[in-house]
């Protein structure tokens, strides 16, 4: 039996809640949909950041939040927000994410945890906070994962963890909701590496900044995803080329990603940048970092 659809409004109709909307593909989705007519919701860690984002866009187009993703309480708060200043929600995008690369054994259990904290239990807390306003009038809730949902990546084993714990618990939600024929589409992100504040921003226990494995993708083409699965239904969208090819590859052969993942992935996640544990957004917000791409600079579109 065919799920029933759901009917989503043209982006000039919505009120879009973006969390994780102070830098790199958050930003760049808040930035996006304002040009096309949303009302956006932008929330984040980084006051000074959300600020300029409001100046970017324009006072009568972005309301702006604070909140700890892992905060439960924080993140329900930004839904309240919404509601209250604009009556209702019609897009959730989770954006929000932090890394910590080296070997799973240099790093700490306290490391790991917040990757899981808040690329994991983020969404979750981010669903518990949005799904009781979609249900109302419809909507679309999505969550910006990665490629390394499906497949995971050494020297990013927390990253990993966390990411196919998104891909499970979305599969689950999106039937749930179908089954009770609630009219919210659950939508899944899959990007290849894309040129954000990110890696700049992550834990490393390699000794130099992480890097994304090439190509690298522009934020743009992230958020174009987003708002395409704000106004049609999707399930999983793979964004880049090179996280398409790898996706079918681990389909067909996962020994064969073995291979290329031994024999390619150590070294084209390590960048020549020497960093140590702690120069990093991990545990604490980074001030005024409002740039929306990182310092790579061989992307593709």
């Amino acid at each position: 039996m065919s799920p029933t659809p759901v009917p989503l409004k043209p982006l000039d109709q919505q009120v879009i809640v973006v969390f994780g909307a102070s830098s790199g593909i958050g930003r760049a989705t808040a930035v996006l949909a304002t040009k096309r007519g949303a009302t956006v919701v932008a929330a984040g860690r980084d006051r000074a950041a959300l600020e300029s984002l409001v100046e970017e866009a324009g006072p009568g187009h972005v309301v702006i939040g604070t909140a700890e993703v892992t905060d439960e309480a924080q993140v329900r708060a930004i839904a309240d927000l919404a509601v209250e200043r604009c009556g209702r929600i019609d897009t959730w995008a989770h954006v929000a994410g932090v890394g910590a690369y080296g070997r799973f054994e240099d790093i700490t259990p306290e490391e790991f945890r917040r990757v899981i904290d808040v690329d994991l239990l983020g969404p979750v807390h981010g669903a518990r906070a949005a799904l009781p306003h979609l249900r109302r009038g419809g909507g679309a809730y999505i969550v910006v994962s990665s490629e390394v949902a499906k497949r995971g990546l050494p020297l990013a084993s927390p990253y990993s963890a966390a990411k196919h714990g998104v891909d499970g618990f979305v599969e689950a939600l999106r039937v749930e909701l179908q089954h009770d024929k609630v009219p919210v589409s659950v939508t899944q992100i899959l990007p290849a590496a894309i040129t954000t504040p990110f890696f700049e921003n992550a834990r490393t226990r390699l000794g130099v900044r992480p890097s994304g494995p090439p190509p690298v993708y522009s934020p743009e083409l992230v958020a174009e995803a987003i708002l395409g699965a704000a106004v049609r239904p999707r399930r999983d969208v793979v964004v880049g080329g090179a996280a398409k090819v790898q996706l079918l590859l681990q389909r067909l052969s996962p020994r064969l990603m073995d291979a290329f993942a031994r024999a390619a992935a150590f070294r084209l996640q390590r960048s020549k940048v020497p960093k140590r544990p702690g120069d990093d957004a991990l545990f604490e917000a980074p001030v005024g970092e409002d740039r929306v791409r990182g310092e790579v600079t061989t992307t593709r579109r």
